[in-house]
């Protein structure tokens, strides 16, 4: 029984010696300044303005612009987020973890 838990204990600190070098190299989440957070509520205003908007009245090409218009913001926004990422070696040493706990 002793030589399972070895193998195992072994086993997981070589995986975490092959892991911890690719999440180590990833940068640092960087917070939202000021100017990021203006910048989100002017676009967030923009797009309540372009929703209130009555949509009858315009033409086909005016509705086109606004499309694109809406896409660019969202992405815009999408970008000053930023958002939590996981490394492939995060993900894999996550499912490992729990196949070796479980």
């Amino acid at each position: 029984m002793k030589t399972r838990y070895f193998f195992k204990s072994i086993s997981l600190l070589l995986m975490l010696a092959l892991v911890s070098p690719a999440v180590s190299a990833t940068p640092a989440a960087t917070t939202p300044s000021e100017a990021d957070a203006a910048r989100a509520t002017v676009l967030q205003n923009r797009l309540e303005e372009i929703k209130a908007m009555d949509m009858d009245d315009l033409s086909r090409t005016e509705k086109k612009a606004l499309r694109k218009e809406v896409r660019a913001i969202k992405k815009e926004m999408a970008d000053i987020s930023g958002g939590v990422y996981l490394s492939v070696g995060a993900i894999i040493l996550i499912v490992l973890l729990v196949i070796l706990l479980a």
